[in-house]
């Protein structure tokens, strides 16, 4: 009588036969394509408002050849799928053609700010938690951490993903990643930017501060009545990162340097008041709100602006609620981390 082996045994086996035919000769292996597809979407879909588990997709994706493929069919990095499944697509771009819908909740008490992503297309569903933001006032400046965890909030957590930092005026921002932008990168040498004992996102990559983006408003001293004006360059991040490489550290190519600024919004002779088009996605008026929209980099001369394009659009809905809106070549931490600086007291600015 032939012997029969338990299921893991058997997935085991597949495993280390290797690229053989024995691969594809398990009962698992045998399965329907279809069948398997829908065992690994269950599996993606199972993480709901939390974090997917990465080792039961990697563990789908060990099976075998078929299920390695399967997995690699159903779960798309961000740019392709428009779907944020792990910790690491928070730092991918998002979707070229549709932006991704999250929203922002306030707690003024705790100075804390609470990024979601908005599941049913809505302000008011409850969401699936992306990350958390806390201010603090270090000297002249103040800064936002923003961690994955929203009740760690230290450079040395392992769940830090990076900062915002304004200066005295609060009107010129930088943003710091824990990882580099791209190969070469030299870390930052702020007194701040040391941390110890992290592994975070990516545990392959040194625990330092890169600068990726810089964000400013005009100034305006003498307080005349108007719309803010925002400026912002960001470090594109790379749109090649699949999932299938995303366990394993690869090269990081720098792909350029993204200029932003805010769509000019237009006076409303009836309403008396700076209007601008959200789609229904903000509802109360406030100086916060805003779209940015692409422009030519003035630092290459065959970059070209698009303005009929906004890749993010920020803006209230409820006294603490704030819709965010964003798309390539902008990731979600960049995203937050821009929408944070309308938060912070500006001196010069109106």
């Amino acid at each position: 009588m032939a012997a029969v082996r338990e299921p893991r045994e058997e997935a085991a086996a597949a495993v280390g036969e290797g690229e053989g035919e024995g691969e594809e000769e398990g009962r698992w292996g045998g399965l329907l394509p279809e069948l398997v597809e829908e065992v690994v979407r269950r599996v993606e879909a199972s993480g709901g408002e939390r974090w997917p588990a990465r080792k039961d997709l990697v563990s789908c994706a060990c099976v075998c050849r078929r299920w390695r493929e399967a997995a690699a069919a159903v779960v798309r990095p961000l740019p392709e799928s428009g779907r944020i499944t792990f910790p690491s697509s928070l730092k991918q771009p998002g979707p070229k053609d549709f932006p991704i819908q999250c929203f922002v909740k306030r707690n003024k008490k705790k100075s804390m700010f609470y990024l979601y992503l908005g599941l049913l297309n809505g302000t008011m569903d409850k969401g699936k938690f992306l990350m958390a933001a806390r201010r603090f006032r270090r000297g002249p400046h103040t800064e936002y951490i923003i961690s994955l965890d929203a009740d760690d909030l230290s450079q040395g957590s392992n769940a830090y993903v990076g900062k915002l930092r304004s200066d005295f005026w609060g009107t010129n921002f930088k943003i710091y990643d824990s990882q580099p932008p791209y190969d070469g990168a030299k870390a930052s040498s702020t007194r701040s930017s040391q941390r110890f004992g992290s592994r975070r996102i990516c545990p392959q990559i040194s625990a330092d501060n890169f600068d990726v983006g810089q964000i400013s408003y005009k100034y305006n001293l003498l307080k005349s009545r108007g719309p803010r004006r925002m400026f912002c360059t960001m470090e594109c991040p790379s749109t090649q990162e699949t999932w299938e490489n995303s366990l394993k550290t690869k090269s990081l190519r720098c792909t350029g340097t993204a200029v932003l600024r805010n769509k000019a919004p237009r006076w409303h002779e009836h309403l008396q008041c700076w209007c601008l088009n959200f789609h229904g996605r903000v509802t109360v008026a406030s100086v916060k709100n805003f779209q940015l929209e692409a422009t030519a980099n003035p630092s290459r001369p065959d970059s070209v602006g698009d303005e009929e394009t906004i890749i993010l659009q920020f803006g209230k809905v409820d006294n603490d609620i704030f819709s965010m809106d964003y798309r390539q070549p902008l990731s979600a931490f960049q995203a937050f981390a821009i929408c944070l600086s309308s938060f912070g007291t500006k001196l010069a600015c109106e």
